[in-house]
């Protein structure tokens, strides 16, 4: 029997995400909105469930040469260097802005060292309008000969109680898929007490232009994104919503509602658009009315009545 169809407007999106509240569950990622101000002419801000911006560091951070960017098959390969205005001049000159909508804003931030993601997060929780911290992991720690705080579970777990302890804001936790065992990051990111995960960051790749037999980059390495990675990323979601207790945030390749509805099945309780922003800056409105659309053609009333659906018998 066909599920009977109920009203769009019967339909409720809102989701809790260990303590933040969204209207709907549809983010954009860090990296791919700036601070929201070059996206406002082209769709109201107001819709989106939260806006996660550029990274943040201590201070500013000039980033890498170009070339930067580069297209791939069903994908983008980025190697920005975390280039940002740094969480001071965030907090004087974009945050009056984003404070005139309604959509969450979540600042991530990132650091060389335990102490400065600390003195980020410490700054931020004393800023009017910042309604949660996300926590790149994926950063070198210098004072351990560069390794990342991503690639070693207890490094990932020391950064992280540390700045559960330096701020009152939700912390969610990015953790990178270039790890052997997603699960064992997930069960430290709880361990440290934070409120959500998101995941995941990009994919460590390489481009080589076999024209001038040089990397197409100029860092040679960059960050691999965009629906060529989604099904590491579903996988991983799947994985890590069953290991631990925690609303997870799905990110990686979503450009169309489909692909949003995956990651609900998979388990996530909310999903972040990113290299789709650049196909198209309505992706996020299009993709949160394809969801309620979903949801009305399947007779639920709630976005929570999908979350972890999916079955294997």
């Amino acid at each position: 029997m066909d599920p009977v169809m109920t009203q769009d407007s019967d339909i409720n999106l809102s989701v809790n995400l260990g303590g933040l509240d969204l209207e709907n569950p549809v983010m954009v990622a860090s990296g791919t909105y700036g601070y929201g101000e070059q996206y406002a002419s082209v769709l109201d801000l107001n819709q989106l469930g939260a806006i996660v911006v550029k990274g943040l560091s201590l201070k500013p951070r000039e980033g890498h040469a170009q070339p930067r960017l580069c297209e791939t098959p069903s994908g983008m390969l980025n190697a920005i260097g975390l280039e940002n205005i740094g969480v001071e001049a965030f907090i004087r000159e974009k945050l009056p802005f984003l404070r005139r909508y309604r959509a969450r804003v979540i600042a991530n931030i990132f650091g060389e060292t335990v102490e400065e993601y600390c003195e980020v997060a410490g700054r931020l929780d004393q800023a009017q309008g910042v309604d949660a911290v996300e926590v790149n992991i994926s950063c070198p720690n210098v004072k351990e000969g560069g390794i990342s705080f991503g690639s070693d579970p207890q490094r990932a777990r020391e950064v992280l109680q540390a700045v559960r302890q330096a701020t009152r804001l939700p912390v969610i936790a990015k953790l990178s898929p270039n790890v052997t065992d997603i699960t064992e990051f997930a069960k430290g990111a709880e361990e440290a007490s934070v409120n959500a995960i998101s995941l995941i960051n990009t994919v460590v790749g390489m481009v080589i232009d076999v024209q001038s037999q040089r990397p197409a980059l100029s860092a040679v390495q960059g960050g691999l994104s965009g629906p060529a990675i989604r099904p590491i990323a579903v996988r991983m979601v799947w994985d890590v919503s069953q290991s631990v207790d925690l609303p997870v945030i799905g990110i990686g390749g979503i450009v169309h509602p489909e692909d949003a509805i995956e990651f609900f099945l998979a388990g996530a309780s909310a999903v972040a658009i990113g290299t789709g922003n650049f196909v198209d800056p309505r992706t996020p409105l299009h993709i949160i009315k394809g969801i309620r659309s979903y949801l009305s053609k399947h007779g639920h009333r709630d976005i929570r009545e999908i979350i972890g659906r999916a079955h294997t018998r």
